[in-house]
């Protein structure tokens, strides 16, 4: 365990833990500044923005000190060094950079979209020079589109290279390299490239100022105005802890969260910009229940009270006709546990079902020159995967219906039955970002007594459906997810939602007559003492865990309850 000296504080560092002393000092709540440097990628140390005095104390306690600054970034921090981030020699370094980058950097901040959230802005206040002592110039914002997500504005770039570090390290398509030489050195595409990889806009994440900025968010918001709240991504299994930033009831962009259980430091284009069909015109908003051959407008209150009858009218008058209860892996834990509950205590035959698991193509893994590389004989690990499985909670809904029922049959089993009439009715979720069901698979749910359909989007299955129920989107509702390794994630809600649209579990927790409000940590809380393999959240006591629990999914399948 190494012990090493910050600015007069001790800092301990843990067996096992190679930090450099940008990495220590953050343990000790201590800021060094520093531009190129970030901790998914290489050190190049280039900047010079993180420069520290540096020593070495021996046996005896005495402190010998480097005569030079050395760069934070490119320097371990080991047993016995002593570090000073606050001297007046470092602080007049730290000045001297600051005025360098400010020196041929466009001063406008009022048009540039990181306004707010800039390296610049910051470490000119806490560490600059007082007065400007080079003339103001007139500037130009010479722009240029890198590929679809991503737009560079030329002179406000820094040279830091983290962008084209990431095409090289992290996505593995290396589009991007600096070109030209000295001050006339710009970050540009390679010729007949564009950057266009599935990651592209994790480049505008890690510009530490205002170059690389993203296309569809491009002077939409003052960041200041943006308020952030944590999820993460439901376009497939890997379940990217992610923030959504919205203002005034509308999402504006979605970024990446820190999560070494899930997705690192980053996210995929899919994911990121792949929440537009939320606000499609054609998205489902008010309950409505066919009438006289037509789906007509109704209220929650109408829905609440005749949904036990529904189900009982369409069992028959012996009560033997099988409930059909679909349970979509885009429904959070809350969802299907208090749907199971539900529908349990309804004393009806109930069958459950996952429902459809959107599979694409096969895992895409990063960086991409890794595929089939081996290197010192062994394989080597991806750095990021955009699974094959398109949906975030699969795992979650599948241990939940084990629990309950004991086996899981999937959506392909339902259709099934339904051809065959071996069920009656059937409670339809879905959730799905796109189109989901076929006209055949549709024209079989019309054999059924009944169909209630809870979803976001119109689809073929809407023209049997007796009852629609609009469904509120993971980013209007609170939830847990688990995700293809078993990491149980929680989510806020961001936004209200949609007009009339509703969460699952905010209908069930109504419909099992539960009259305090709605919160999904309290059935979180339930569904940890109740159904064993999610007994790691019970320690969560409503609190947000910031990377998730672990669940062991590898048990064998509990008794149906």
């Amino acid at each position: 365990m190494a012990t090493i000296l910050i600015n007069g504080q001790e800092v301990t560092i843990p067996d096992g833990q190679r930090l450099n002393l940008i990495q220590a000092a953050a343990l000790a709540g201590i800021e060094i500044p520093h531009y190129c440097y970030h901790p998914g990628l290489s050190v190049v140390a280039s900047c010079r923005m993180c420069l520290v005095e540096v020593g070495q104390r021996d046996a005896d306690g005495n402190i010998r000190m480097m005569p030079k600054l050395v760069p934070a970034c490119a320097t371990p921090a080991t047993d016995g060094t002593v570090v000073v981030t606050n001297s007046e020699k470092v602080r007049h370094a730290e000045s001297l950079v600051e005025e360098c980058l400010l020196l041929d950097h466009p001063v406008d901040c009022p048009i540039c979209d990181q306004a707010g959230e800039c390296y610049l802005q910051d470490y000119f206040y806490k560490y600059g020079q007082r007065e400007r002592r080079a003339p103001e110039t007139p500037f130009t914002s010479r722009r240029k589109d890198l590929g679809p997500y991503v737009t560079l504005f030329v002179n406000r770039c820094i040279m830091c290279s983290r962008c084209v570090r990431f095409t090289r390290e992290v996505s593995g398509t290396g589009e991007l390299a600096v070109v030209r030489r000295g001050n006339k050195a710009i970050i540009d595409v390679f010729d007949d490239y564009q950057l266009d990889n599935p990651l592209s806009g994790n480049t505008v994440d890690i510009c530490p100022v205002g170059a690389l900025c993203s296309i569809p968010f491009l002077y939409k918001q003052r960041v200041w105005f943006l308020r952030g709240n944590r999820s993460i991504c439901l376009r497939c299994s890997t379940g990217c802890a992610i923030q959504v930033d919205h203002n005034r009831n509308r999402v504006y962009r979605l970024k990446p969260r820190y999560n070494p259980n899930a997705n690192d430091w980053w996210m995929c284009d899919f994911g990121r910009f792949g929440f537009d069909y939320v606000y499609a015109e054609d998205r489902l908003r008010q309950p409505m229940r066919r009438t006289d051959g037509m789906l007509q407008p109704v209220s929650w209150d109408d829905i609440a009270e005749r949904f036990a009858e529904l189900w009982r009218e369409a069992a028959g008058q012996d009560g033997t006709g099988t409930i059909a209860v679909v349970l979509s892996p885009f429904l959070s834990c809350e969802d299907a546990y208090l749907s199971c509950l539900y529908f349990r205590n309804l004393a009806l035959p109930v069958r459950f079902y996952l429902g459809r698991v959107p599979v694409h193509g096969a895992d895409e893994t990063f960086p991409r020159r890794l595929l089939g590389a081996i290197t010192n004989g062994r394989q080597q690990e991806p750095r990021f995967v955009i699974r094959a499985e398109r949906c975030p909670n699969r795992r979650g809904v599948e241990a939940i219906i084990r629990h309950f029922q004991g086996e899981v049959p999937g959506f392909d089993d339902f259709l099934r039955d339904a051809r065959q009439q071996d069920i009656a009715a059937a409670y339809l979720t879905g959730g799905y970002p796109e189109s989901w069901l076929t006209e055949q698979e549709a024209d079989v749910m019309g054999m059924l007594r009944c169909l209630v359909v809870h979803d976001v989007l119109p689809g073929p299955h809407l023209r049997h459906a007796s009852v629609v129920l609009p469904m509120a989107v993971w980013f209007e509702r609170a939830g847990s997810y688990v995700n293809y390794n078993g990491t149980l994630q929680c989510t806020e809600r961001a936004v209200l939602p949609a007009a009339d649209a509703r969460s699952v579990g905010r209908l069930m927790w109504a419909l099992l007559g539960r009259t305090r409000l709605y919160r999904p940590e309290v059935v979180l809380e339930e569904l940890a003492e109740e159904v064993p393999v999610f007994a790691p959240a019970a320690e969560l006591k409503g609190e947000f865990p910031e990377y998730g629990v672990r669940l062991d999914l590898s048990e064998p399948a509990h008794e149906a309850v």
